[in-house]
């Protein structure tokens, strides 16, 4: 028998082993090469005799083999590794990606507590691959007089690996090479590279601002419906809905999504209407569901997330609700791909959510209470952006505000980089606040119109937003 030893003298490391042992891997950074050789070979002897010992060197792989597939090249950047990163390298007040730095309701704590702690066997094993039982049952429970029909919880609803794993399943499910999907800019960011992963053409079509002043609303900002009407044909498969909008905070009303459905139904196109921020609303603004608008149940998929609604992001969870005909292609990609979601997550939100039904119409419904809680802090940023000279555009829902930074500086460092990633990177680096460049959320034929904004994160405490303030009102100190 041999052991195979292979060594890395530019990362300093080293493995070793055979089938049946495997040792360590080992730092070893620093040493020099001498050094280094001479250490590896006298531990690799103490455990194995030198005459098994064959000694191998890495081999570079420069072949266009390895190459990352055609399908995703493009889509290597990603703005929350890049601006998350710096913001801890920074360690700077961080409003940028979407979660809570708070706790999660304490019920809903409690509930995974006592799913893990449970003596049901079962809770620790593989649970149904679409959807562990209990789960999708509190699902077709709570949206049942939601969407006004019964729901089918084993055909009807998928569970997935949080809004994200619903997204990639229908998309991977239904999008055939070259067909076309209509995304609405500002869109999440995962939309475009997941078309493309798919082999679909991604059409991009913009909500443009109709009002300027120095405090708007993201109702100011409409779909033009000639624009949207132009970009549905022959080939269009999909469009993608996010309401309440990810980073604008724009709630479609009815008529603007009738507009949407009447494009569907005469170009026979699905909706997937992303609507993970269903439950943030703020005002009078209502959450509209495409889906319950006439004739559009059969062509229309919902997402949904628990991670957004429980204000648990790190649970990854989320659910594909729509007709069995659809969601069905969804679920064979979801069995192929991730197969099934941790039963002790799903459990957990599934009672959490029966806690939640039994709640509902009580100021103790999380559900409701929530964006009681958010906004408050919405109309406090909104306030303090507007007072330093930035121009907030005030959301209706979700826990994202866009706003003009231009009054605030006008030389930042040149790079090929969009203008707000420039000024996101700059104000991290010089201010310690970190925030989102919005032109991530766009495509670049349109990422013009947004470049003088950056996108703030308002589901933070008090002290954090505070925090985020003092800055804002010292900028010049």
């Amino acid at each position: 028998m041999h052991v195979v030893c292979i060594v890395s003298t530019r990362l300093g490391r080293f493995s070793t082993g055979t089938a049946s042992k495997l040792l360590p891997l080992t730092s070893l950074t620093g040493l020099r090469q001498q050094t280094f050789d001479g250490l590896v070979q006298r531990i690799c002897s103490r455990f194995f005799s030198t005459s098994s010992i064959v000694w191998e060197k890495p081999k570079k792989m420069t072949s266009k083999k390895f190459e990352i597939a055609k399908r995703i090249q493009g889509t290597e950047k990603n703005v929350w590794v890049d601006i998350s990163k710096l913001a801890v390298q920074q360690k700077s007040v961080n409003l940028g990606q979407g979660f809570p730095d708070f706790m999660a309701p304490e019920h809903v704590v409690q509930c995974l507590k006592d799913a893990v702690c449970s003596d049901t066997p079962g809770v620790h094993q593989y649970t149904r691959s679409f959807g562990h039982p209990r789960l999708v049952n509190a699902l077709a429970q709570l949206y049942e007089p939601i969407f006004g029909r019964q729901i089918d919880p084993m055909t009807e609803i998928l569970i997935s690996i949080g809004g994200y794993g619903s997204l990639f399943s229908i998309i991977q499910g239904l999008v055939n090479p070259g067909d076309e999907v209509i995304i609405i800019e500002p869109f999440f960011d995962c939309y475009m590279p997941m078309v493309k992963a798919a082999c679909g053409v991604p059409v991009f079509v913009p909500l443009r601002p109709t009002v300027a002043g120095q405090v708007t609303s993201s109702a100011d900002w409409k779909l033009d419906e000639s624009e949207l009407s132009s970009k549905f044909n022959s080939k269009t498969k999909l469009i993608i809905l996010n309401t309440p909008n990810n980073p604008l905070g724009k709630v479609f009303k009815k008529e603007e999504l009738q507009a949407i459905a009447d494009q569907c139904k005469k170009h026979d196109v699905v909706c997937i209407a992303d609507e993970v921020y269903e439950w943030m609303t703020y005002d009078d603004n209502r959450h509209v569901r495409i889906a319950t608008l006439p004739d559009m149940w059969e062509r229309t998929v919902t997402i949904g997330s628990a991670g957004k609604t429980f204000s648990v992001t790190g649970w990854k969870l989320g659910w594909t609700i729509g007709p069995k005909h659809l969601v069905h292609c969804a679920q064979i990609m979801h069995q192929n791909c991730a197969y099934t979601c941790p039963t002790p997550m799903q459990e957990a939100v599934a009672r959490g959510l029966e806690v939640e039904i039994s709640r509902l119409g009580t100021p103790e419904s999380y559900l409701t209470s929530l964006a009681k809680e958010l906004q408050p802090k919405r109309d406090y940023l909104a306030r303090v952006l507007a007072e330093v000279g930035m121009k907030p555009v005030v959301p209706q829902g979700g826990y994202f505000m866009m706003a003009d930074y231009s009054n605030l500086v006008s030389d930042l460092p040149e790079s090929d980089e969009a203008k707000d990633f420039r000024f996101v990177k700059w104000m991290t680096i010089n201010k310690k606040l970190t925030v989102i460049p919005p032109t991530a959320f766009y495509s670049k034929e349109h990422e013009h119109m947004v470049d003088n904004y950056v996108r703030f994160c308002f589901i933070k405490k008090d002290s954090t937003l505070q925090q985020a303030a003092q800055i804002l009102k010292h900028w010049n100190d």
